[in-house]
């Protein structure tokens, strides 16, 4: 079978349609149909059953598109690999980070490597709000975000880890906690955090604000907010106590709130997120670079 032909297989399997699958082939209705009828008699028996109203796959269709499809897939992928290769990184490389502190120490220097590698590319990087970024990404309005992890999306590949931090919990001044020095993770059900349900994947929630405490007890959330500035303000007016990381005072800075060590939760990590379907070039060269960086070898 030639490329073409199992192009032309795949896309009818995926549309069960002839009308729509030409019209994403750039081909003819009549050329659609002769394709599959030609790798029907050469495969020896029905790909599709078609009737005036539906196109199903037959059992055989089935098990011929699920061999096919990564096999497929593969190839084209590493034929646009190699055309990247030869036409050199250009364009756009779009990078956001959550918060200033997900891109990690290393990330400013990450940024001037590619920029140095890779003058015809642009990199432009941009803070998103952490409920906006996984879609502005999957819409392709990103190219790769810098995340908090853990974040187990099937869509997206996971790549270098940029920082791993002990945990923090800011406060407003003079809070109870301020005065005794450190938290726990129990003390979160006395006071509330951010609603970010909403905001954060589920896994990426858990994580950082967990729902109830080692014991079992409720941990209060109130104001769904987001973003770092109205974050701290919350703080601030002794509204909410925030689970953050110990770099937050290095990245922002309030008069009205501190942060103390909170003790009970593991480090968190961030990492590089991007959709599998659109690695480019870039994208992976950005990548390897980020992972020298946190690694301390790219000044």
């Amino acid at each position: 079978m030639e490329l073409r032909e199992i192009e032309t297989f795949l896309v009818l399997a995926e549309e069960l349609h002839f009308g729509r699958s030409a019209t994403r082939l750039h081909l003819s209705q009549s050329r659609v149909s002769q394709t599959i009828r030609s790798i029907e008699s050469r495969i020896g028996g029905r790909l599709f059953d078609r009737t005036s109203r539906q196109v199903r796959l037959t059992l055989l269709g089935e098990l011929l598109r699920d061999r096919l499809r990564p096999a497929f897939d593969e190839i084209r992928h590493s034929v646009e690999a190699v055309r990247e290769v030869a036409a050199g990184i250009t364009g756009e490389l779009r990078i956001s980070m959550l918060t200033a502190a997900t891109g990690g120490p290393g990330f400013d220097a990450a940024v001037r490597a590619f920029a140095a590698a890779h003058p015809a590319c642009r990199a432009t990087v941009y803070e998103a709000f952490p409920g906006e970024a996984l879609n502005r990404l999957r819409r392709g309005e990103l190219d790769v975000v810098a995340h908090w992890l853990p974040l187990h999306q099937d869509d997206l590949t996971i790549g270098p880890v940029l920082a791993r931090e002990e945990r923090a919990l800011a406060v407003r001044v003079g809070h109870p906690l301020a005065v005794r020095g450190s938290a726990t993770v129990e003390d979160l059900a006395d006071y509330a955090v951010v609603d970010a349900e909403d905001i954060l994947p589920p896994e990426t929630l858990e994580a950082w604000y967990p729902r109830r405490t080692p014991s079992g007890r409720l941990i209060p959330r109130r104001h769904r907010e987001g973003r770092t500035a109205e974050v701290l303000s919350l703080v601030a007016r002794g509204e909410v106590v925030h689970p953050s990381t110990t770099s937050l005072p290095l990245y922002y800075v309030h008069p009205g709130v501190t942060t103390i060590p909170l003790h009970g939760l593991p480090e968190v990590e961030t990492a590089l997120v991007w959709v599998t379907e659109r690695e480019t070039a870039a994208v992976r060269a950005f990548a390897q670079l980020a992972e020298q960086a946190a690694a301390g070898r790219v000044g």
